[in-house]
């Protein structure tokens, strides 16, 4: 009388926020109380707050029953509690649902068609194998009823019998395409929903039905329906290729009338799968795909944007003419808009429009905010340059200056990408590396480049292009003994180590290089050049002292160098223009396998060893590891005292000494034997030795069975024994017989395949991948051939116990009738055995 409704349980939830899993629990105590209630409207009111807390995260699973009991009621407003309830908690491995076959089965049977819908609402949600089997004949049978209302439902609920009774679709197909001409448009609506579905899964299945859909995609006016069907043309097309030529005019209709957008969108893109290759049709949806680009819902430009790549892979030069649209979504405020413009502009580029695009971009990259998507951007530039191996690149100094700009972007993760874009261009374009080694130049001095932040990926990987540039090409630079200076300049050993190598390895390249314009008798050149190498010999210590292996190496081979110079030019030799001697010649790549097809000389044995093979002493296994005790020399007169033989002692005292040591084994719980045998003892053991002749000989009377040493028993038997052995188990296998245990054969040895793994985690064979199980209902309806004639298909017929006429009540009846049966026949049972033992 005074329980609480599901209004009040919102408004206590809502109360006690600090408290909220406390209350919670107070009202579930409460629920379970209201459950044991006789009252169904008391037991729908618990259901109803359950329900919510269910949808608040709390499980519910315990009261199952309870919930089977308020469907099964007469009245609606319980029913309808009910099957809510079991459409939010039930799953299709929920026990109880073994007892709601009948029950829905006469629910769906009612007159009063409220109750047919709220049924069948509920069961598309906990359909389990078992409910579909048993269900689905009734369920077709209701996609003939004279009430649309049932009739619609009816045909959408047979999509979910389907994936869980897949031998259900083909005896069900033929009325489910009778739905398709159904007068209510409402049914025709869920049967082309289901049929679209199904599709999915084999398209194949379906492809007879195209005239059908052609007339409904011609004559229905509902929108929605309309796009199914388009989804479901641009599975069919592929499958029969006449069928995209009829799309066409239908297709370019709906294009040019219809003002859903939705609808628009799906014929552009079944356009754009079916009919490639026809140009109209294609002019005509990039000028549609425009009106979405202009609208100001971000959603429309969205997909605008992305059916307009769906065309840019098959008619770039369709796309090209809006360059100047796409080219503005950039200024858009939606990341993901600009971004997706982005991905856009690399396929609309031209020779004649390259450097106008990127000019923008750049443009672009100055005003835009995050870093993010100007890497992105920056990426996008040189993607954009360097496609087709530089096809639409006209002027490597221009594209050389674009790089250099690209550098200085604050905070760019492009440092190495940069960088080897500016190693391609230098080495593989001849007449741009006069330009290329002063910019290079031009950057070791840069300052943002030599103080930016190192990190990962950073700009100041460009630094190592730089260097590498220089050295390779010195004989262009115009300066190259304060470029030296550069090199090694103490801000370099702040850098990463793969750049300070670089720089150290270059510089003897540069300095080679000057060596080589300066004559002899030029004492400024000289004097420039000895100045030049006392400052490197001054400045590489520093790099020696560095804590990179490959700079430490670099730094000590060309301090080495310099100084050997040095020396030579103290005796007067000048040696300076032969440095350049050392990297004079050009080392062409190698392909991987080129050492393969270098044949091997004669006389060249490849297998032969290099070095002699040490000969090791053999040790014989079978001699005493401790036989080099007996080279040791002992002084006995270390010891002062001396050990007492058994000549020492009397008859009393050396049995007086075996008890004891007896008595201390026996304590000893650690000694092994049992105990002390007493033999007679020789004179000169101590204590009394032991004779192994008067060990007494004991034979263990235990069943073991034959034990078998290796492979097998029968191993030191005659072949005349084997023989006979084979042809008695023959004998004893053939008239069935018990066979002996020195007759049977070992066990194979049991290999352990399940191992410590990773929860979750399952065994499976490398390079098959996971196979479908076989109770997936896609692809059990994947493998259901519907052009196979059906006639004499039918339902399988409803296995389960409860029989048509039952009721819910009626049907818990018998089950209790059958439990009790059962302890009856198990006491009966019982007492039979009982009585024949004390018989």
């Amino acid at each position: 009388m005074f329980e609480k409704s599901l209004n009040e349980l919102i408004r206590g939830i809502r109360a006690h926020p600090d408290i909220e899993a406390k209350y919670i629990s107070n009202c579930m105590d409460e629920c379970r109380k209201e459950l044991k209630s006789g009252n169904l409207d008391v037991k729908a009111n618990a259901v109803s707050k359950l329900n919510y807390m269910h949808m608040m995260g709390y499980n519910i699973d315990w009261a199952s029953f309870n919930v089977v009991e308020v469907m099964a009621s007469k009245k609606f407003i319980h029913k309808r509690i009910g099957y809510l309830a079991a459409a939010q908690s039930f799953t299709p491995e929920t026990d109880v649902l073994m007892l709601t076959t009948n029950m829905v089965k006469k629910d769906i049977g009612d007159q009063n068609q409220y109750v047919i819908g709220t049924a069948m609402n509920g069961l598309s949600e906990f359909m389990s194998h078992d409910l579909a089997r048993d269900l689905a004949s009734d369920l077709v049978t209701l996609t003939t009823s004279s009430r649309p209302y049932v009739r619609k439902k009816a045909t959408l609920i047979l999509y979910k019998v389907f994936l869980r009774y897949p031998d259900a679709l083909r005896p069900a197909f033929p009325r489910l395409k009778e739905k398709l001409d159904d007068t209510e448009p409402s049914t025709q609506s869920c049967a082309v929903n289901v049929i679209c579905e199904l599709a999915r899964k084999n398209p194949k299945n379906y492809l007879s039905l195209a005239p059908i859909f052609f007339r409904l995609l011609t004559d229905s006016q509902n929108n929605w329906m309309r796009i199914k069907i388009i989804k479901l043309f641009a599975a069919l097309t592929p499958l029969e290729p006449r069928l995209a030529k009829k799309l066409i005019d239908p297709l370019t209709n709906l294009i040019h009338q219809t003002p859903a957008m939705s609808l628009l969108y799906e014929c552009i893109s079944t356009v754009i799968v079916s009919v490639p290759d026809h140009l109209p049709s294609i002019q005509l949806c990039v000028t549609k795909l425009r009106i979405f680009i202009e609208d100001q819902d971000q959603n429309l430009k969205y997909l605008g944007l992305q059916a307009m790549a769906d065309i840019l892979k098959i008619h770039p030069k369709v796309v090209a003419v809006h360059r100047d649209l796409i080219i503005s979504c950039l200024e858009d405020g939606d990341e993901s808009i600009r971004l997706r413009a982005l991905a856009l502009i690399g396929g609309m580029c031209t020779k004649k429009n390259l450097a106008d695009i990127v000019r923008k971009l750049l443009k672009h990259l100055e005003i835009v905010d995050g870093h993010t998507y100007r890497d992105e951007v920056v990426a996008k530039i040189i993607e954009i340059c360097y496609q087709g191996n530089y096809q639409y690149v006209t002027d490597f100094g221009w594209y050389l200056s674009v790089l250099i700009q690209l550098t200085r972007i604050e905070g760019t993760k492009h440092g190495k990408l940069i960088a080897s874009q500016l190693m391609d261009v230098a080495i593989r374009v001849k007449v741009v590396r006069p330009i290329a080694a002063k910019q290079m130049a031009a950057l070791l001095t840069s300052s943002h480049l030599l103080n930016a932040k190192i990190e990962k990926n950073g700009v100041c990987e460009v630094l190592y292009a730089a260097a590498y540039v220089v050295g390779e090409f010195a004989a262009e630079l115009d300066n190259p003994l304060g470029l030296i200076d550069s090199l090694l300049q103490p801000t370099i050993a702040n850098l990463p180590g793969h750049i300070q190598a670089v720089c150290i390895h270059n510089v003897a390249k540069i300095y080679g290089q000057i060596g080589k314009t300066i004559e002899e008798s030029d004492e400024e050149g000289q004097a420039k050049l000895t100045e030049s190498r006392k400052q490197v010999m001054n400045r590489l210590p520093m790099f020696v002292a560095s804590t990179d292996l490959e700079v430490q190496e670099r730094a000590v081979g060309a301090l080495a160098l310099f100084k050997y110079v040095q020396k030579q030019r103290d005796k007067g030799v000048w040696i300076d223009d032969q440095v350049a001697q050392l990297y004079e010649g050009d080392l062409n790549p190698v392909a991987p396998r080129a050492q393969s097809k270098v044949p091997v000389p004669e006389g060249l044995d490849l297998d032969k060893r290099i070095n002699k093979e040490k000969k090791y002493k053999e040790i014989d296994d079978n001699s005493d590891m401790f036989n080099w005790m007996s080279t040791v020399q002992v002084d006995e007169s270390m010891f002062d005292v001396a050990a007492p033989k058994a000549a020492d002692y009397t008859e009393e005292e050396l049995e007086s000494r075996r008890k004891a040591r007896q008595n201390a084994n026996e304590a000893n719980v650690f000694h092994l034997g049992g105990g002390m045998v007493n033999r007679p003892a020789k004179a000169d053991d101590e204590g009394g030795a032991v004779d192994v002749d008067q060990i007494p000989i004991e034979t263990l009377d235990i069943d073991i069975g034959t034990i078998m040493v290796g492979p097998d028993a029968s191993a030191g038997l005659s072949k005349k024994e084997l023989k006979a052995r084979r042809k008695e188990l023959k004998r004893l296998k053939k008239e069935g017989k018990p066979i002996p245990a020195e007759y049977a054969e070992p066990e194979k040895p049991v290999v352990a395949t399940v191992f410590d793994m990773p929860e979750g985690a399952e065994l499976e064979d490398a390079g098959n991948g996971p196979e479908l199980s076989k109770d997936d209902p896609h692809r059990a309806l994947g493998e259901i051939d519907l052009s196979a004639p059906s006639e004499g298909v039918m339902f399988e017929q409803p296995q389960h116990h409860v029989a048509k006429s039952m009721t819910a009540k009626e049907a818990e009846a018998l089950e209790i009738e059958k439990a009790k049966a059962a302890r009856k026949a198990a006491k009966k049972a019982k007492k039979g055995k009982k009585e024949k033992k004390e018989k």
